[in-house]
């Protein structure tokens, strides 16, 4: 089942207490670090453009790549409410195509996860470091095998609004290091006053953990130099309890 279809309709309400802001201070801290506050940046995995938007607030002309069209869609909402001069592309983070380099990608919010394969991770890994500017820089989160194993588990979330709720049903395949969580989202439809009818729909999602190690391999495997790694959470040094994961690489050459 395709993922972030229907989702895409409620996937904002659902993450309205995730830290963009913070995460967004994250990236500017970095980026500044190597002299980058201004010029092309690429996000993969933008989804809805949240994260996309307040790069571009800060002076960045951005470019979003997600693979999901109901996504991009509310993302081009956005960007008519806001303004900002942004280019949506509709591309697989293994295949996307630019006109040319640009000076930082990012990707944040697990959307690496999605990326199954090793041989996945290296190819979107490939493109990274051919687009990039010399030097430039790559900026990603991930998370990891303990979070999926420990924090989350087999377990079941559910949420209840006025207008829309879920039921999230997350299930954790220890040897393939595989976490799959099906979604059951109830949505409020639009009806004659004094009805109340909600709108059912299922989506399953698959996820892979990773570690640290394994993402070191996979950026000198794609050409690129590993720079630096800590906790997203603490902003500390990476321990065997992180859950999530900033990784920092540059690029080293065609």
């Amino acid at each position: 089942m395709e993922a972030y279809t229907d989702f895409a309709s409620v996937y904002d309400k659902f993450m309205d207490e995730t830290p963009y802001e913070q995460w967004c201070q994250n990236i500017l801290t970095v980026l500044g670090e190597y002299d980058i506050k201004d010029g092309l940046v690429l996000e993969l995995g933008c989804g809805t453009g949240s994260m996309t938007e307040l790069l571009a607030k800060n002076g960045f002309d951005m470019i979003g790549v997600d693979c999901s069209e109901d996504m991009l869609n509310i993302a081009m909402a956005k960007k008519e409410q806001s303004g900002h001069d942004i280019l949506y592309l509709n591309q697989d983070m293994r295949e996307f195509e630019l006109y040319g380099t640009v000076r930082a990608v990012v990707s944040v919010c697990d959307s690496l996860n999605y990326l199954l394969e090793d041989e996945d991770i290296v190819t979107c890994f490939k493109l990274v470091n051919n687009y990039l500017d010399p030097k430039g820089i790559f900026f990603f989160d991930f998370n990891t095998t303990y979070k999926y194993e420990t924090v989350i588990g087999d377990t079941v979330i559910a949420e209840n609004r006025e207008d829309c709720s879920f039921i999230w049903e997350n299930f954790y395949d220890v040897e393939e290091k595989l976490n799959e969580y099906d979604l059951t989202i109830f949505v409020k439809e639009e009806q004659h006053p004094g009805e109340e009818l909600f709108r059912r729909f299922q989506e399953t999602h698959l996820q892979r953990g990773y570690e640290l190690a394994e993402m070191k391999r996979f950026i000198e495997e794609a050409g690129m130099e590993f720079v630096r790694a800590y906790d997203a959470e603490s902003l500390g040094e990476v321990t065997d309890t992180s859950e999530r994961i900033y990784c920092i690489a540059r690029e080293r050459g065609k």
